[in-house]
C-alpha cells in the first residue's frame, strides 16, 4: 500500500511539474544568435576550422593537407569523417593527428596568400 500511495504522488508531482512547465514562459536565450555568414568573403580559403572535405577541395589547402598527412583524402574512412575538422577528428586518429600537427598545419594555411 505504501509503495502505491509514493507512485500515486510521485506521478502528481511530475504531471503538476509538466503542466507548469506547459503554462511557463520560454526562458530568454542565453547567447545572442549567430551572425550571418560574409559572403563577401565568398574566396576566402579555408582554415584550420573548416572541415577536411573544404581542405581537400581547394588546391592550395589540399597541397598543404598532403604535405602533413600524406593520403589523408584516400583514407579508407574519408567519407565518414570528411564532415568534420581535423581536431574533431584527432581523437580517433591513433596519434596521427596530434595537436602539434594541427598547430603546423594552421601555420601553413595562414602562409598560402589570398586568392
Amino acid at each position: 500500500m505504501t509503495k502505491t500511495l509514493f507512485a500515486a504522488a510521485a506521478a502528481s508531482l511530475l504531471l503538476a511539474g509538466a503542466a507548469s512547465a506547459q503554462t511557463a514562459p520560454a526562458p530568454a536565450p542565453t547567447r545572442a544568435p549567430a551572425a550571418a555568414p560574409d559572403h563577401a568573403h565568398h574566396d576566402a580559403r579555408p582554415t584550420i576550422d573548416s572541415t577536411i572535405e573544404a581542405l581537400v577541395a581547394d588546391p592550395a589547402t589540399k597541397a598543404v593537407l598532403d604535405k602533413h598527412l600524406p593520403g589523408l583524402d584516400r583514407h579508407p574512412a574519408y567519407a565518414q569523417f570528411k564532415g568534420m575538422t581535423l581536431r574533431q577528428v584527432a581523437p580517433f586518429s591513433q596519434g596521427h593527428i596530434t595537436d602539434a600537427k594541427i598547430a603546423a598545419i594552421d601555420t601553413d594555411l595562414k602562409a598560402i596568400p589570398a586568392a
